[in-house]
């Protein structure tokens, strides 16, 4: 696929992908869906990728949802509904765009340069990290707007600052600084301007420096899902499974190993193609 409103750059097994709309501030368009979840199943299929930023061109990261169509409906809910709604045609694309990102094999840090708003950060909200640049403006703005919110963010933002502080964010739709943030759990850290991706790619050097690609991946499925059982005996199901798989039919074998005998062990197990096949987790149909 040809991307026109995102860039995709591979540097030292790190892939940047950069909202590339400066002109817009970086707002979210159908097409950046498209070319976003394009890029992500490219980067799951690439042994070569370790860990995923995604930052903005210019001075915004993503100033929210292109309010401007040619034609049809501004979020894309173009196909006409009766009484009944078609779920498979009223998609949310930021939605889209969570699912891929919670799917995701890689870790993912969310470089945020500069406004972050609507879409704008709840498209970062499925990203294992986020981190800022000092006095960058954050708001969940859709009361302010008369619309809920979106990108499954009703689902994440509990989860990652608790119920009281996403209430008041949602609810009053206000808009609040990175270091408003970083005081309510949401930011990991806050930095210079000009430094942000910076930040980022020494967070993922620690990330991958001396970590098996298949534990990162299997490690990072269970954090976020685990929380969500009933009770701990299905943790303990889950983590029962993989510690076997891991240990005795992929990294583990060596990691191990080289443990005993004093040498860094040797990775060899990929992402791409031996990742346990077993559906550990049951996702919703449309997951």
């Amino acid at each position: 696929m040809e991307y026109q409103d995102i860039r995709y750059q591979v540097s030292n097994h790190i892939l940047t992908l950069t909202l590339n709309r400066p002109e817009r501030m970086n707002a979210w368009t159908l097409r950046m869906r498209d070319e976003m979840l394009d890029a992500l199943s490219r980067a799951n299929a690439d042994d070569d990728i370790r860990v995923i930023v995604v930052t903005g061109e210019g001075k915004a990261f993503c100033a929210g949802m292109e309010l401007v169509r040619p034609e049809g409906n501004i979020f894309g809910y173009d196909t006409p509904q009766g009484d009944e709604l078609n779920i498979e045609e009223i998609r949310d694309s930021g939605g889209e765009l969570s699912l891929a990102l919670y799917n995701c094999n890689k870790p993912v840090i969310a470089a945020i340069n500069g406004a972050a708003v609507g879409i704008g950060i709840t498209m970062t909200l499925p990203m294992d990290f986020r981190i800022a640049s000092e006095g960058a403006k954050l708001g969940f703005v859709f009361s302010q707007r008369g619309i809920v919110p979106e990108a499954c963010s009703s689902w994440f933002l509990p989860r990652l600052v608790g119920m009281q502080q996403a209430l008041e964010w949602v609810l009053s739709g206000e808009i609040f600084t990175a270091e408003e943030g970083l005081a309510g759990g949401l930011i990991r850290s806050v930095h210079p301007r000009g430094t942000v991706l910076e930040a980022a790619y020494a967070l993922a050097e620690k990330l991958m420096q001396k970590t098996s690609p298949t534990a990162v991946a299997l490690a990072r499925q269970m954090l976020w899902r685990n929380p969500s059982f009933d009770h701990p005996m299905m943790a303990h199901q889950i983590d029962s499974r993989l510690m076997y798989i891991a240990s005795e039919r992929m990294d583990g074998r060596d990691g191990f190993k080289a443990f005993l005998e004093k040498r860094d062990p040797v990775f060899t197990a990929k992402v791409s193609t031996d990742m346990p096949a077993t559906p550990f987790w049951q996702d919703p149909p449309l997951a």
